[in-house]
């Protein structure tokens, strides 16, 4: 009986983590929208590099542009293949 208790808190404790990552991502995506029609607005630069990373995304060389950005934007492994797929899903999101 003890360990069935036991189980069934480690289930409520992970369900409760998985709900907090949850809620946690859809506020990053409402602030990078925010972010994103507040540079729009005040007619920020975008980063130079996101043109040449679109010709290789273009071209089908996801890994080149994620090399790419991870060696001039000094991102992770993780943070490079985001990047490039938050370019590649750019115009559905925003436009």
């Amino acid at each position: 009986m003890e360990i069935n208790l036991i189980e069934v808190l480690f289930l409520i404790i992970v369900l409760s983590i998985l709900f907090t990552v949850l809620k946690i991502n859809r506020r990053v995506k409402g602030i990078k929208y925010n972010l994103y029609q507040l540079s729009k607005q005040n007619e920020v630069p975008e980063n130079p590099i996101n043109d040449e990373l679109r010709e290789f995304i273009g071209k089908g060389d996801d890994i080149k542009a994620e090399k790419i950005a991870r060696k001039l934007l000094g991102l992770s492994l993780l943070e490079g293949k985001q990047y490039v797929d938050d370019l590649k899903l750019e115009k559905n999101n925003f436009n």
